[in-house]
């Protein structure tokens, strides 16, 4: 289909520098050709410094024209985890039903959910959202969103509405 491009950055210091491997992308690469049918267009592993991580964030929706951006890592307790910061500083309008659901699924499998502060927004027509930097997590957290994921983005672009009519409720 390639009807979306989806962006991602890896937040994490020792990914950025090359001391390890990104072991979320191969995941995040599965789940958007299998929820959305488009693999994932840009990449980059930046530090989880705030600056940096702004600047890359901007670049991916304003100046790469990503209509997806998922930003993974960074979304913890540790004082170098800034991601949802930064993100409330990038997005214009908040979506928090996204980042309810995620950490709802992630509860079912863990108590230890409820410490991700993951948020999920807007920035003009596209759509932002935290993934935790465990791949696990990663994987429960899309898979807790993904069938909405299409939904979101029609809507966001004016390119339809959202496939169900939601029994006559008007969401």
């Amino acid at each position: 289909m390639g009807k979306w491009k989806v962006g991602v950055i890896s937040a994490s210091d020792s990914i950025a520098r090359g001391e390890r491997t990104d072991d979320r992308i191969p995941i995040i690469r599965h789940l958007t050709r299998e929820w959305l049918h488009v693999d994932v267009a840009v990449y980059r592993a930046v530090t989880d410094d705030m600056e940096d991580l702004k600047e890359n964030m901007i670049e991916f929706v304003d100046r790469e024209k990503c209509d997806l951006l998922i930003v993974t890592g960074g979304t913890g307790l540790s004082p170098r985890d800034v991601t949802p910061e930064v993100t409330a500083w990038v997005m214009d309008r908040p979506v928090p039903g996204l980042a309810e659901e995620m950490r709802r699924a992630g509860l079912q499998q863990s108590r230890r959910a409820m410490l991700t502060r993951a948020v999920a927004g807007t920035r003009g027509n596209s759509l932002i959202i935290n993934l935790p930097g465990n791949p696990k997590g990663v994987e429960i957290c899309f898979n807790a969103i993904g069938d909405m994921l299409a939904d979101a983005l029609h809507i966001l672009q004016g390119t339809g509405e959202a496939n169900e009519d939601w029994g006559g409720l008007g969401w």
